[in-house]
């Protein structure tokens, strides 16, 4: 006797859902695509990157007396989040992209189709910098922090470094915390 069609059907869609891991069953829909190069000056007067299509606002870090400005853009969703800045080939100095977390939680991040190495800013709930590290390009590898966090701001690697910015420099943008 054979069985019937939707029960091969079915169990040949979950025998195939079950060989990637979750971060791959995440990506697995974006993967397939390749989006092109931010531009330098990437934020129109609409409040929304021309690449992502995702919410831009102005994030301060305030570092050695200083205050860096950067216009990020906000990777709320978990699909915006699992897809960050993949396949992005440059990256503007002033720019980033911020994953806010509600509530904090502990964070951990890779570079999967990540083609620029990113500076992985771990923001507390209090503003402060929990960890700063240097991502490579393609990297499976997991970084993170041992601590719960509010969010994660992505730059260009090695940008926190040119500007002094450490851990424990304040970092605010509207909706998240504030100076």
């Amino acid at each position: 006797m054979t069985p019937p069609l939707w029960l091969v059907g079915s169990l040949s869609v979950l025998a195939l859902a079950g060989c990637r891991s979750e971060p791959e069953q995440k990506l697995a829909a974006t993967n397939a695509t390749t989006l092109p190069a931010a531009s330098p000056a990437s934020s129109p007067l609409d409040g929304t990157h021309p690449v992502s299509g995702l919410p831009v606002v102005p994030l301060e870090i305030r570092a050695g007396g200083k205050v860096h400005t950067f216009t990020v853009e906000v990777a709320r969703s978990q699909d915006e989040q699992a897809y960050g800045l993949m396949n992005r080939q440059q990256l503007a100095p002033a720019e980033g992209m911020v994953f806010p977390f509600a509530p904090p939680r502990p964070a951990s991040f890779w570079m999967k189709n990540t083609l620029i190495p990113l500076d992985m800013i771990f923001v507390r709930a209090d503003g402060t910098i929990a960890r700063i590290a240097t991502a490579q390009p393609l990297s499976l590898k997991p970084v993170g922090v041992g601590e719960p966090v509010l969010a994660v701001l992505e730059i260009a690697g090695g940008r926190a470094a040119e500007l002094g910015i450490t851990a424990d420099a304040r970092v605010s943008w509207p909706g998240g915390p504030q100076r």
